[in-house]
């Protein structure tokens, strides 16, 4: 279990990146959401004790990890948004580093994470070849060379491919039934299918800490689509918070967040997610996307 009680980090004298968060996490993965600036990175690297709260306690399994820090870097495994490799080192290579790095004398484990993240076949191929997705697969890979019991990773499917992103968060599922897993990312559906819980941070502050269950159905019967005349788009806009616009022959089709029905022909619509979000006003876009 890890466990936050009024974290605080501050930054100079008036900045405060992280500002009172409380949570307790059991294992399983968790979604860490916000816009860029929200503090989740900040957030992480004192999970992580990289960086030191101003005030307040981080504990694991009851123990302070603010003044015994080794208590959870023996215990971790961690994945930064922005992870290089040696590009002179092979994948076999670059995890033997590591692995005497942090103390793993047992080749046969190097092997089966390897094989684990699908590089198995790749282990002699130099890293500087690997596509985007590959690389973070690789550092999975590293992450959990000490089994660690709490995982962390920044901004997971940064850069990566669709089908690169659909293989990272199936793996990531996948350790997740065993550890406690954090995947911060600003984009919900990174996480939509694989969180048990959805921690949600403005502005250096916990805003919800649910299951995306609970979001969506709180969000049931706010979320409405109906069909108007194209020339009315822009105008409806302005007017009530736009989801999602599609246009096709018989005009645009909107789905529209509004407590009770916007407009008449409008029909109740089950919200994804992200829409939950959104008509909760944990805003997660900025703006509508009109599908042509």
């Amino acid at each position: 279990m890890l466990e936050l009680r009024n974290v605080v980090k501050t930054y100079g004298k008036n900045v405060r990146a992280v500002d009172g968060v409380s949570l307790s996490l059991p294992a399983g993965v968790v979604g860490l959401i916000g816009h860029n600036g929200a503090g989740k990175t900040t957030l992480m690297q004192m999970i992580a004790t990289i960086a030191r709260p101003t005030s307040g306690e981080i504990l694991l399994d009851g123990v302070d990890i603010v003044k015994k820090p080794d208590a959870m870097r023996t215990r971790l495994g961690f994945l930064p948004q922005d992870f290089g490799v040696y590009p002179n080192l092979s994948a076999l290579e670059f995890m033997q580093y590591f692995a005497a790095l942090k103390g793993v004398r047992d080749p046969a484990r190097i092997r089966r994470l390897l094989e684990l993240v699908n590089l198995h076949d790749h282990a002699d191929r130099q890293a500087a070849g690997f596509s985007g997705g590959m690389k973070r697969r690789l550092g999975i890979a590293q992450a959990l060379l000490n089994d660690p019991d709490v995982l962390i990773v920044d901004e997971p499917t940064a850069g990566l491919d669709p089908e690169e992103r659909l293989r990272f968060r199936h793996l990531l599922s996948e350790i997740g039934f065993r550890k406690l897993v954090m995947v911060s990312t600003h984009i919900v559906s990174d996480i939509e299918n694989m969180a048990g819980r959805l921690v949600i941070m403005n502005q250096g502050r916990l805003v919800a800490c649910d299951t995306p269950d609970s979001f969506v159905q709180r969000a049931r019967h706010q979320v409405w689509s109906v069909t108007v005349p194209t020339e009315d788009y822009e105008a409806l806009r302005a007017q009530v918070q736009v989801l999602q616009a599609q246009r096709h022959a018989d005009g645009i089709t909107l789905r529209i967040a509004h407590p009770s029905k916007p407009l008449a022909g409008a029909v109740p619509a089950e919200p994804t997610l992200e829409e939950a979000l959104m008509a909760q006003r944990y805003a997660v876009r900025d703006t509508a996307q009109l599908v042509v």
